[in-house]
C-alpha cells in the first residue's frame, strides 16, 4: 500500500487549526477512501503532565508527531495532521533560542504533500497550557513563513470563518490532488452559499508578506 497523501496544517496559535483539521478529515473520508486526522501531540503531553514542555523535551515531541503522522499515512488514503514537527522547531527557538530541531523538521515536513498555513483572521481565545496570548501571534506567523521558505516548502493560506474557511481548505486540498501522482479520487464538495475569494496560493518571492495574503483574503469574489 502507498503512503497516504499528508496534509500538514501549521500556523500561529489559535488560528482554528485543530477545528479545520477535524474538519477536513470529516469531509474527506468516505468507505473507499479512509481520511484521518492526527492531533497535535503537544497538547496531549501537556495535559497528561499539567506542564509545557522543558528545552531538552522539545525533540521527542517533534519526533513523536512526526511518527504518529507516518503511522498514520500507512493506514489511511489522506491525512490530516494538526501541526509537524515544524512548529516545535519554531516554538523551541522562540521560547529557548533553540534552533537545532529545524533541520530534521523541515526534512520531515518535506514528506508532506500539502501545507495549509491558518491566516491570523480568527480571535485568539484561551485553549490550554501551551497557549501564550495573542501578542505571540504575528511573530509566530512570521517564523513559521521563514521555516517554510528555508525549507523550500510551498504552502497554501486559508482564511475565512466558520464554513467558508473549511471549504476554502477544501479547494486547495482538491486542487493540490489533482496535481499529485498520487491516485485518489477528490470527493466533490459543495459551493458555500456565499462565494469567496480563494484562500489558496503557491509559494512565490512574496508569499512571506502577510499583507499581501490580507488583500487577497479581503478581495471580493468574482461576480460579487
Amino acid at each position: 500500500m502507498s503512503p497516504g497523501f499528508v496534509v500538514a496544517i501549521v500556523g500561529a496559535e489559535s488560528t482554528g487549526k485543530t477545528t479545520l483539521a477535524n474538519g477536513l478529515a470529516c469531509s474527506l473520508d468516505r468507505p473507499d477512501r479512509r481520511a484521518v486526522a492526527v492531533g497535535e501531540y503537544l497538547r496531549e503531553f501537556c495535559d497528561r503532565a499539567q506542564r509545557t514542555p522543558r528545552r531538552e523535551e522539545q525533540a521527542g515531541i517533534a519526533a513523536e508527531q512526526t511518527l504518529r503522522i507516518e503511522a498514520a499515512a500507512a493506514s489511511h488514503a489522506i491525512v490530516i495532521a494538526d501541526t509537524t514537527a515544524l512548529m516545535t522547531a519554531v516554538y523551541s527557538e522562540w521560547v529557548f533560542g533553540d534552533a537545532s530541531l529545524h533541520a530534521d523538521a523541515a526534512r520531515d515536513h518535506r514528506r508532506c504533500a500539502l501545507t495549509l498555513l491558518t491566516a491570523l483572521d480568527l480571535a485568539w481565545t484561551p485553549d490550554g497550557l501551551q497557549r501564550e496570548g495573542p501578542q505571540v501571534r504575528e511573530p509566530i506567523d512570521a517564523r513559521v513563513r521563514e521555516a517554510l521558505q528555508r525549507a523550500g516548502v510551498a504552502y497554501a493560506v486559508v482564511g475565512g470563518n466558520g464554513a467558508a474557511r473549511l471549504q476554502s481548505a477544501l479547494r486547495a486540498v482538491e486542487h493540490a490532488i489533482g496535481r499529485s501522482t498520487t491516485v485518489i479520487t477528490a470527493l466533490p464538495v459543495a459551493e458555500p452559499a456565499t462565494p469567496i475569494a480563494p484562500g489558496w496560493t503557491s509559494l512565490c518571492e512574496r508569499c512571506g508578506d502577510p499583507d499581501c495574503e490580507r488583500r487577497l483574503l479581503a478581495r471580493p469574489a468574482a461576480g460579487e
